[in-house]
C-alpha cells in the first residue's frame, strides 16, 4: 500500500470514495425515475471498478466490439452498443453479447436486422440527429453540427423505419433511448439541476410510455481521479518552464484536442499566486504544453504535482508516442491508502508496434 505522494510517477489514481459518491447520486436518479443508467465505457473503462459501479447503475454501453466484450465480461449487466458503422465480422458476436444494438443509418439497420432477429435477444435501435447544437467552441465534440455523420435526420426518418426498431437514441452533447438520452450529462456536478432532469425523464416516461436510458461517462467518474506527476527539470525561456514526466499528448490528449486547461491541485491562474510556471512535457513535440499555472511557493525539481479530474477520458486515450511510458494505475480508498492495480513497461510499448 502507498500514500498518494509515495506512488511511482506518472500515475493515474482513482479516488474510490468520490467514485462511489457519484454512483449514489446516479442510483438516486434511477430510483426516482425508473430510468436505466449505463456507464459509457468510452470515457471510463477501469474494469477493476466495475463490481462497485454495478452495485449502483444498470450496466454498460459500448462504442464497438471490444468495449462491448469488456462490459459483458466484467460487469455482466445490461449491455448496449452504438457505432457509426459495424463490421460484418463483428455483428454475430455483438448480437450475442448485447441487449441493444443502436444503428446509425437505415442501410446498416436493414443489413443487420436479420442477425439480431436470429439471436433472439438483441433489440435494434436507431440513432437520430436532433439537429440541435448545444456546443460553442468545441465543434470536434458536436454530434449535431452541420454535416455530422451521427444519426438520421428528421427529413430522412419514416414511419416504416420506426416500425423496425425498439427504440431511438439521440445525443446533443447533453444526451437521451427507447428513448436513449445518451451521455454528456454532468449529473454529479455540484450545480447540476437534478430535480429538473428527474422531472424531464418522468414527463417523457409518463407521456409516451417509454423506458428511458441515460449513458453518462463523465458523471460516473467526475472529479474521481488524479494524474500524479514529478518535475524532472526547470528551464528558462521568457519565464520558468517545468518539464514533467507526464505528457498532454500521451496521457491527457484532450488538453490539446479541445483544448482545455486541466485543474491542478493547489494552483492558481497565471499571476494569481507569487510564482508562475509553464507546465510542459517530456516529449519532442514542441506544442506538448499543458498550460500556465501559479503557486504559493517555488517549485523545485523532484516536486510532485497532482492534476485533478483525471479519471475521465484519460486512461482510455493514452498512447506511447515517443516511447513515453504509460502511467501506472492505482486506486485510493476512503482512508487515503493507494493500491497499485496496473503497471506498464517497455513490452507494452514494443508489442503494439510489430
Amino acid at each position: 500500500m502507498y500514500k498518494i505522494n509515495e506512488l511511482p510517477t506518472p500515475c493515474f489514481v482513482i479516488d474510490e470514495g468520490k467514485l462511489e459518491e457519484n454512483l449514489k447520486i446516479l442510483h438516486q436518479v434511477e430510483e426516482r425515475t425508473g430510468a436505466k443508467i449505463l456507464l459509457a465505457q468510452k470515457c471510463f473503462s477501469c474494469f477493476s471498478e466495475y463490481t462497485l459501479i454495478g452495485k449502483y447503475i444498470s450496466g454498460t454501453t459500448a462504442s464497438g466490439l471490444y468495449e462491448a466484450r469488456l462490459g459483458k465480461e466484467e460487469m455482466g449487466l445490461e449491455n448496449h452498443v452504438y457505432s457509426p458503422a459495424y463490421r460484418p465480422q463483428d455483428m454475430e458476436e455483438l448480437a450475442q453479447i448485447c441487449d441493444h444494438i443502436i444503428f446509425n443509418s437505415e442501410k446498416q439497420l436493414r443489413t443487420y436486422l436479420p442477425v439480431l432477429k436470429a439471436s433472439g435477444t438483441a433489440k435494434a435501435g436507431l440513432r437520430i440527429n436532433p439537429e440541435c447544437s448545444t456546443q460553442e467552441g468545441h465543434a470536434i465534440y458536436d454530434p449535431c453540427a452541420p454535416g455530422s455523420r451521427m444519426g438520421i435526420r428528421a427529413c430522412d426518418f419514416t414511419d416504416e423505419l420506426a416500425d423496425l426498431v425498439d427504440g431511438l437514441h439521440f445525443h446533443t452533447l447533453c444526451e437521451q433511448n427507447s428513448d436513449d438520452m445518451g451521455g454528456g450529462h454532468h449529473i454529479t456536478r455540484e450545480d447540476y439541476d437534478i430535480e429538473r432532469l428527474i422531472s424531464c425523464i418522468n414527463h417523457m416516461k409518463e407521456t409516451y410510455g417509454l423506458q428511458i436510458y441515460l449513458e453518462p461517462g463523465e458523471a460516473v467518474a467526475l472529479n474521481a481521479g488524479y494524474n500524479v506527476t514529478e518535475v524532472l527539470d526547470i528551464v528558462e525561456n521568457n519565464g520558468k518552464i517545468l518539464i514533467l514526466d507526464t505528457s498532454a499528448a500521451c496521457h491527457m490528449p484532450d488538453v490539446l484536442e479541445m483544448p482545455y486547461r486541466p485543474p491542478l491541485k493547489g494552483s492558481g491562474l497565471p499571476g494569481e499566486k507569487p510564482y508562475t510556471y509553464r507546465l510542459s512535457c517530456n516529449t519532442c513535440l514542441a506544442g506538448d504544453v499543458i498550460g500556465e499555472y501559479s503557486f504559493d511557493s517555488q517549485i523545485r525539481i523532484g516536486d510532485r504535482l497532482y492534476f485533478e479530474d483525471m479519471a475521465i477520458y484519460s486512461m482510455v486515450k493514452t498512447n506511447t508516442f515517443n516511447g513515453i511510458p504509460l502511467p501506472s494505475i492505482a486506486v485510493m480508498d476512503k482512508a487515503g491508502n493507494c493500491r497499485m492495480i496496473k503497471e506498464f513497461g517497455y513490452e507494452d510499448f514494443k508489442n503494439r508496434l510489430s
